[in-house]
């Protein structure tokens, strides 16, 4: 079996936050439109693997809890529906071109860790979100992890 990994995920709280995750209790991870994004959803992530769910965009922007990834990844349809804003007419069930992951609801953090004081802290100073990644999923080390769930005391 091999070992759970780390993910970050970013999503605008307006749109959908981890309030919404909790309510609904799963979510397809659908209309991610990066390739490396996208590759990570469909070679790397795993059922079991952990997810810091990010608030971006926000006031203040920052993590606000987790999830875990509950489906491996499959196609995303949203990219063949000509109605929906994630249609891709290059992609196709016969050759689909995105991916998506089913996400759970695990817990909100008792606090917001916000981006700025993840930003003073020596030890994630590697981090990709530090490092001004724009990708709304990136991998995270298990020692990042660990440390951001203590911030937020979890």
């Amino acid at each position: 079996m091999p070992l759970q990994q780390h993910w970050l995920m970013k999503s605008e709280p307006d749109v959908f936050g981890l309030d919404d995750l909790q309510r609904g209790g799963t979510t397809w991870w659908d209309g991610v439109r990066n390739y490396q994004a996208r590759n990570f959803m469909r070679d790397n992530m795993q059922v079991g693997d952990a997810v810091l769910f990010y608030h971006s965009n926000a006031k203040p922007s920052g993590v606000a809890g987790l999830a875990r990834i509950s489906a491996a990844a499959t196609p995303d349809a949203s990219s063949w529906n000509p109605d929906s804003e994630y249609f891709d007419p290059k992609s196709s069930p016969q050759a689909p071109r995105w991916w998506h992951v089913q996400v759970a609801y695990v817990s909100h953090f008792k606090r917001l860790v916000p981006l700025a004081e993840l930003r003073d802290i020596p030890e994630l100073a590697d981090m990709a979100l530090l490092n001004r990644s724009r990708l709304s999923i990136q991998p995270v080390s298990p020692a990042h992890y660990d440390i951001i769930c203590q911030l937020g005391q979890c």
